[in-house]
């Protein structure tokens, strides 16, 4: 799945996107030596300050503090090598040697935390281990689909998808593979690259180990629970892609676009464009959500659904000043780039997430906004699926599980 060359624009004509941009790729080229350091490096020095007998005692066979740091530094080599080769894609993607000031995009240790979290997230999406906690997510939102845009498969490709928030891919392959024409929307570079690279570079199912657990020390039962290793990617999105009846190409049908929700969907163009926009775990990322609703309806065609399923754990809740949050969130950014080909659309950035003023509803209220603001809602429960998590290990001692709201509304 090669990528065209960027168009003018976007990140090569802003400074400002460049440093955000470069900030993100040095955050994966930097996770192997930020990854040892802050997880074995410090662990160690703070091991060997220890008394001689304590030294002893954890030294011993049954226990073997050190042996395991090493074997926890060869999982996070597993890791790194995913991240290095989502910064190896990223700089091909964004032609990054023909940007004009490529020294500008100093990493901080937000940036670092957002590639580990990243890389961690690949679970979720793209193993099989993963595979409840996503599919009780998608599941009901593709059986909503089915049911309210009823026909063959080869024929879907008709019907147009919105996807914000679309993280790695998974819901947008996932929609795809159901025979919709479907586009991603994501804010974050991190999540954007590699994204694209299990979408567009990955050449064989479980091409790469990936550790999800390491990085943390509580909870686990057992050490290997902590090891575990799972296989990325679960399929080749390629190879199940071109099996996919339909009369319109995979290609021509999946793509994604960076940017701020709620700017770039509100320009005109965009306007009753889409039959249904999908939102998983995503509308409590916003500190206005009347923003997101309006944004939606703009963009939907008259009749037009949104199937939405997730919790509402308001993400600006513990911030002080939400909107100073939103104004400085480093990843807010503006450009659409289609899955195939790079189509560069800059957008402000001032607006959208990060305009000011925040508030946090219940999913009553939601639902009482979503008929206030023109909407008609169509069906409402708890998710079917039931209780999951989100990135959950279900081997740790700490379970931690969502009841997720599902509903299905109309434009009216």
């Amino acid at each position: 799945m090669a990528e065209d060359e960027k168009t003018d624009g976007g990140p090569q004509s802003d400074p400002r996107e460049q440093r955000i941009l470069l900030a993100a790729l040095n955050s994966f080229r930097q996770y192997r030596s930020a990854a040892h350091y802050n997880i074995t490096h410090l662990r160690r020095q703070s091991f060997y300050s220890l008394s001689a007998e304590h030294l002893d005692i954890l030294c011993e066979q049954q226990i073997d503090f050190p042996g395991f740091l090493r074997e926890v530094d060869s999982a996070v080599d597993h890791n790194a090598d995913i991240a290095e080769a989502i910064y190896h894609h990223g700089v091909r993607m964004f032609n990054i040697d023909r940007l004009a000031t490529p020294n500008i995009g100093s990493t901080t240790p937000n940036d670092v935390d957002k590639a580990q979290s990243t890389i961690k997230q690949l679970y979720r999406d793209w193993s099989s281990e993963g595979a409840p906690e996503r599919n009780a997510s998608c599941d009901p939102i593709l059986a909503a689909l089915t049911t309210y845009l009823p026909a063959p498969s080869s024929e879907r490709h008709k019907y147009h998808v919105l996807v914000p928030g679309a993280g790695l891919g998974r819901l947008l392959f996932e929609i795809v593979k159901a025979g919709y024409t479907a586009t991603g929307n994501e804010i974050s570079y991190h999540q954007m690259m590699a994204s694209s690279y299990m979408l567009n570079a990955t050449t064989t199912p479980g091409q790469h180990i990936l550790h999800p657990w390491v990085h943390s020390f509580s909870n686990h039962r057992r050490r290997e629970d902590q090891l575990q290793q799972v296989l990325i990617p679960d399929v080749l999105p390629a190879i199940v892609l071109y099996a996919t009846p339909s009369d319109v190409h995979w290609s021509q049908r999946m793509s994604m676009a960076s940017g701020d929700f709620c700017v770039v969907y509100k320009q005109p163009e965009y306007q009753d464009k889409f039959d249904a926009v999908t939102t998983c775990f995503f509308i409590d990322t916003a500190p206005n959500v009347i923003h997101y609703i309006e944004t939606v309806k703009h963009c939907l065609r008259t009749g037009g659904l949104w199937i939405n399923h997730g919790p509402l754990q308001w993400h600006f809740e513990s911030c002080p000043t939400p909107a100073e949050a939103a104004r400085k969130h480093d990843d807010a950014n503006s450009t659409t780039t289609n899955v195939g080909s790079l189509e560069i659309q800059p957008t402000a950035t001032k607006d959208g997430i990060g305009e000011a003023g925040s508030f946090e509803l219940t999913d009553a209220e939601i639902q009482q906004l979503l008929v206030r603001l023109g909407f008609e809602v169509l069906e409402t429960k708890v998710a079917p699926s039931g209780d999951t998590g989100y990135i959950h290990n279900p081997q740790s001692m700490l379970q931690t599980a969502y009841r997720p709201s599902f509903w299905v509304a109309k434009k009216l």
